[in-house]
């Protein structure tokens, strides 16, 4: 496989892994390296990759990326029972331009996921998602991002993409490959009325801080639909962070981000995963632990997938038919891990997106709702967006 935009982990890393337990990850993660080059994928699940670019940072002065301190912490880490194998591929260096950069990324992402191995992404400015989308031109029509941000990042499509402005480009360019997007944790103070009004014509979904650290489980459903994840580190609280990256009192705390990249991995459909906004500062070793504990439940999560969605055998499910108004509402239950699914059904006169009936995750208590009368909203958003 060609994967010559990475350069090799620094020596330094490598140094400091020689000094690490037998039992630590840095000992049993397969690492490019200047001696011995990129590791044989083979039996590889889950591969580590930098991205040393943050040119489009609106915010921008010049500033270099490393990632070498988040390295040699996560390798300092003790794993789970873990049966997955990780690979750490290096970096991603800034290229001539910054589409080169992000050429670099899409070319990367797209073979990696090709072989069936999940990216874990180090970023870099959030505008690096736009890459890491385009990476699925060519591996699927339609697909779902979700994204960790106090921001919904749309922007002013007609503009240069920015790392505040991304989505834009994501929803106005073709191909058209966009199907849902959802944003976990924003802030209206930090989001225009104008925005908030677009998410919602476009049947897109978006979860305030307070609803999410009200109920983390609720964010299960949603990382379910998802094929890739992007995590803004603004989307922290300035008190689990370091100098560098603190952005605003208000945000997710330590365990609640945490939670959520669990969540994120242990979905059977998100195939990249991205941590973006990162901010080199020495010393800051509070940013870098965090970061490395974020990636440990994501990969955490990877090895807790169950397939729990084939619905060809009815000895593997529950049907629940729910009359709302006029909708019947079609809800399965997964006997193996209890979890939920409504049906979005397709309607054959209208050309739109989908072609088929789909199954839309969602919680008990959408069922629940349902039985009371009540539509669930990820129900009506999904339908009409399917028709629209």
């Amino acid at each position: 496989m060609n994967f010559n935009f990475l350069s090799p982990v620094s020596d330094l890393v490598l140094a400091h892994t020689e000094l690490l337990s037998q039992q630590t990850i840095g000992k049993k993660v397969k690492i490019h390296s200047e001696q011995n080059g990129i590791p044989d994928l083979d039996d590889v699940k889950i591969a580590i990759v930098g991205v040393k670019e943050n040119r489009n940072d609106v915010n921008y002065i010049g500033a270099t990326l490393n990632f070498d301190d988040i390295r040699k912490t996560l390798y300092s880490l003790f794993p789970g029972n873990w049966h997955t194998t990780i690979a750490d591929l290096g970096d991603i260096e800034p290229g001539e331009s910054v589409e080169d950069s992000y050429f670099a990324l899409k070319t990367t992402t797209e073979l990696l996921i090709e072989k069936g191995i999940i990216p874990i992404i180090l970023g870099g400015s959030q505008d690096l998602t736009y890459a890491n989308y385009r990476a699925y031109d060519s591996l699927q029509p339609m697909v779902n991002i979700v994204s960790v941000d106090t921001n919904f990042d749309l922007g002013d499509s007609s503009l240069p993409i920015k790392n505040n402005s991304y989505l834009g480009k994501i929803i106005t360019e073709e191909p058209y490959n966009l199907f849902n997007y959802s944003t976990l944790g924003y802030q209206t103070y930090f989001n225009s009325q104008e925005e908030i009004d677009l998410m919602e014509r476009l049947y897109f979904e978006a979860y305030r801080l307070g609803e999410v650290s009200k109920n983390i489980h609720a964010v299960e459903p949603i990382m379910r639909d998802a094929h890739i994840v992007t995590v803004d580190l603004k989307s922290v609280r300035a008190a689990e962070v370091g100098e560098r990256l603190k952005f605003t009192p208000n945000g997710l705390d330590g365990k609640e981000i945490c939670a959520i990249t669990r969540y994120a991995g242990i979905s059977n459909k998100v195939s990249s995963f991205g941590i973006y906004e990162y901010h080199y500062a020495p010393k800051d070793d509070i940013t870098a632990m965090l970061i490395s504990q974020m990636m440990w439940y994501f990969i955490e999560g990877v090895n807790c997938r169950v397939k729990d969605d084939d619905f060809v055998n009815s000895n593997n499910y529950q049907k629940y038919n729910v009359l709302v108004e006029d909708e019947e509402l079609i809800f399965f239950k997964s006997i193996k891990t209890g979890r939920w699914w409504i049906e979005i059904p397709f309607l054959a006169n209208l050309n739109n997106k989908l072609k088929k009936h789909t199954l839309l995750p969602c919680a008990y208590d959408d069922y629940v709702d349902a039985t009371s009368g009540k539509i669930p909203e990820r129900w009506y958003k999904a339908y009409r967006k399917n028709n629209f």
